[in-house]
């Protein structure tokens, strides 16, 4: 898994039923989102200029969405780096374990809501890129 690359992430379509009161979009446990999801949370009121993420995980699985507004998140895997944006709730950013991810340039009233495959544990994240550059060596 070290071995990781930002190529490996890929941004996944979701599901879209249109309708004329609303639009609705499904994610299901290995079927449009490939691992069990096991913790849900969703960042919001996130002031101008403010970044949010600037780590990595050892194990951790993510389906990164905008559920509202836009946002951009960077991944890195310690030699190529890509910067996604996110804008429309029926896509998600699947992002792998020993990936480095930076979220910015988040718009007004946006949410950025994030499905991960593990329930929080502080000993999964790589908060250093320094330690994160080694690690991927």
């Amino acid at each position: 898994m070290k071995n990781n690359s930002i190529y490996n992430c890929s941004v996944v379509e979701l599901s879209k039923i249109h309708n004329r009161a609303g639009n609705i979009t499904i994610i299901e446990n290995f079927i449009n989102v490939p691992f069990e999801v096991k913790r849900i949370y969703y960042l919001y009121d996130i002031p101008g200029g403010e970044h949010r993420g600037g780590h990595a995980h050892k194990n951790l699985h993510q389906l990164v969405v905008a559920a509202s507004g836009s946002f951009d998140v960077l991944i890195d895997d310690g030699i190529n780096r890509r910067t996604i944006s996110l804008n429309r709730p029926y896509f998600g950013l699947l992002v792998i374990p020993y990936i480095w991810r930076e979220l910015s340039n988040f718009s007004s009233g946006s949410v950025c809501l994030v499905l991960a495959s593990e329930k929080y544990d502080a000993s999964d994240y790589i908060r250093e890129y320094s330690e994160f550059k080694q690690l991927k060596k």
